[in-house]
C-alpha cells in the first residue's frame, strides 16, 4: 500500500489522489443492485493522458488491479471497486478538444458529459444522437465502455455507430490509437469497435473521435393507448413493417402507466394496458403521425392523440421520462433489467414478464425502446425484506432466461458488469467465452484491468 502511494505520488499532483476512506466509499460502486463492491486502496483523478499512463505503469509494476470509472450511472456493477484496487476516475478529463462542422466530428476526452457535448455541437447546427436516460450526468467514456443507447436508437443507432476512433492507454501504459477521422476507413481489424462495450477491461479510453449528424427538425409526438400489450405490439410491428422511420418509438406497460399516473396525475385512463409513444423529426411529421395513427387504430388503439406543437409533444414525452422515478416510488429499491428481443417478440416478452411478476408476488413495470426491441423491466422490492429481495433476484434471472428463449440478448445497452456474468456465458456459449477470454489475455495479460467483470 505504501509503495503504491509513493509511486503514484511520484507522477501525480497531490489533488489527483484521494485516500480518505470516507470519501473513497462514494467511489465504490455504480447504481446496480445485487452487485458486490470492494474497498479501493486509492482513488485517482487524472487530468492528462500522461497521468493515466503513469497510473497504468505503476499498476503493472506492482500487479495492482485498476477499475476505470466515469460518472457511475451504470446499472450492471461494471464500475464497482475491488478490494485493494486503484479506482481510476476519468471525470476530470472533461474537455471538448475539437468540433469540426466540415468533417462532422467531435474530439473529446472521456469525462465529457453527454448533454454538454450535445449542447456544444447544437451550436454548429449538428447533433450527437446517442442519448441515454442519464445523459445529463453520464460521461462519454462511460457511454463507450457500456456501448449505451437511448430513446433515439430506433432511427439513429447506438454509441458504437458514432465512435470513429479512440486513444487508449493499455494495461502496461502504452498509448494505442485506433480508427480514424475520415468518413470511411477499413484498414486492419476494427479495434475501435472492440473497445466499445468492453467495460474498461481492455484499456482506458482517454480520447474519442465521434461522428456527428446535422441537427434534425423538431419532432412531433403521438400517444396511443391500448387495452392490451399484444395490441400495442401489433401496432409496433405494423409501423416497422410499413417502412416508417420514427425518431422515437417507446412503450410503457400498465404497471408503469399507473405508477406515472399516481405520481404526476397525468390523467391517463386506469384501463390503459399499454401506452405507445411515436415521434417523427421528418420534414412533414404531422403527415407521418397521421399515417401511424391509422395503423395504431387498426391494431386496436382505444385512443390516439397526435401533438400539434413541440410543447404538446413535450407533455406526451413527460410520461416516458417519469417512468423510472414513478416506479422507484413504489418500493425502497429497484432492479432495472435490460433485455433486448426481436421486435416481433415484444408482446411475448411483456406478457411473460407480467407472468413472472405474478408468480413471485412482485411489482414489475416494463418500459421499452420498442423500436429496437430493448425492454427495461423494473423490479420493485423492499431491500430490507430478505424474502422479497430473494424473489426479486429470482425474477431477474427468469426475465433473463425469457429474453434468451425469445431469441434475444441479455443486454441491449446497460452492459454485463458483475450483474450478468453468468448470463453472458450462457448467451455466448463455451467457444465464444474462450475466444473473448483470449482477447482479454492479449490486451491485459496480467488481468489487472477491471477484474471480475464480464467473465
Amino acid at each position: 500500500m505504501d509503495d503504491l502511494l509513493e509511486r503514484l505520488r511520484a507522477g501525480l499532483p497531490p489533488e489527483a489522489l484521494i485516500t480518505d476512506p470516507d470519501v473513497m466509499v462514494s467511489y465504490g460502486s455504480d447504481m446496480a443492485s445485487f452487485c458486490a463492491a470492494g474497498t479501493p486502496a486509492v482513488v485517482v483523478l487524472p487530468r492528462t493522458v500522461e497521468q493515466v499512463q503513469h497510473v497504468m505503469r505503476t499498476a503493472t509494476a506492482l500487479r495492482v488491479p485498476v477499475v476505470p470509472q466515469g460518472a457511475r450511472t451504470g446499472l450492471s456493477g461494471a464500475a464497482n471497486a475491488t478490494d485493494g484496487c486503484v479506482v481510476l476516475s476519468l471525470t476530470k478529463m472533461d474537455r471538448i478538444l475539437e468540433i469540426s462542422p466540415v468533417d462532422r466530428i467531435a474530439v473529446v476526452e472521456p469525462g465529457v458529459i453527454n448533454a454538454v457535448l450535445s449542447r456544444a455541437v447544437n451550436e454548429y447546427g449538428l447533433c450527437y444522437p446517442p442519448d441515454p436516460s442519464s445523459w445529463e450526468t453520464c460521461t462519454i467514456g462511460g457511454n463507450i465502455g457500456t456501448a449505451s443507447g437511448g430513446l433515439c436508437c430506433v432511427k439513429y443507432g447506438v454509441t458504437a455507430e458514432y465512435v470513429l476512433g479512440l486513444e487508449v492507454v493499455l494495461a502496461d501504459g502504452r498509448l494505442l490509437s485506433t480508427g480514424r477521422r475520415t468518413a470511411k476507413g477499413v484498414a486492419g481489424y476494427d479495434l475501435t469497435r472492440l473497445f466499445v462495450g468492453s467495460e474498461g477491461s481492455l484499456g482506458i479510453v482517454v480520447k474519442a473521435v465521434l461522428g456527428l449528424r446535422p441537427q434534425p427538425p423538431e419532432q412531433l409526438v403521438l400517444g396511443a393507448e391500448f387495452d392490451s400489450a399484444a395490441a400495442a405490439c401489433d401496432a409496433i410491428c405494423a409501423i416497422m413493417e410499413r417502412g416508417h422511420t420514427p425518431s422515437l418509438l417507446e412503450l410503457m406497460d400498465r404497471t408503469t402507466v399507473r405508477a406515472v399516473n399516481a405520481m404526476a396525475r397525468m390523467g391517463l385512463p386506469d384501463t390503459t394496458e399499454a401506452l405507445l409513444l411515436v415521434a417523427f423529426d421528418t420534414p412533414d411529421p404531422a403527415a407521418d403521425l397521421a399515417a401511424v395513427g391509422e395503423l395504431c387504430r387498426a391494431a386496436g388503439a382505444t385512443e390516439v392523440v397526435p401533438a400539434d406543437t413541440a410543447a404538446e409533444s413535450e407533455m406526451l414525452l413527460e410520461a416516458r421520462r417519469l417512468a423510472l422515478p414513478a416506479l422507484e416510488k413504489i418500493k425502497s429499491a429497484t432492479m432495472i433489467d435490460d433485455v433486448c428481443v426481436p421486435r416481433s417478440k415484444l408482446g411475448a416478452m411483456i406478457d411473460g414478464t407480467a407472468a413472472i411478476a405474478a408468480k413471485h408476488g412482485l411489482t414489475i413495470g416494463v418500459c421499452a425502446h420498442a423500436g429496437d426491441g430493448n425492454t427495461h423491466p423494473v423490479v420493485c422490492f423492499d431491500h430490507a425484506d430478505a424474502d422479497e429481495s430473494r424473489r426479486a433476484r429470482e425474477s431477474f434471472d427468469e426475465i433473463m432466461a425469457l429474453g434468451l428463449e425469445l431469441g434475444g440478448t441479455i443486454t441491449g445497452e446497460h452492459g454485463v458488469g458483475v450483474l450478468k456474468k453468468e448470463w453472458l456465458a450462457r448467451e455466448l456459449g463455451p467457444v465464444g467465452v474462450e475466444l473473448q477470454r483470449g482477447i482479454k489475455q492479449t490486451f491485459d495479460p496480467l488481468g489487472i484491468l477491471n477484474p471480475g467483470k464480464l467473465f
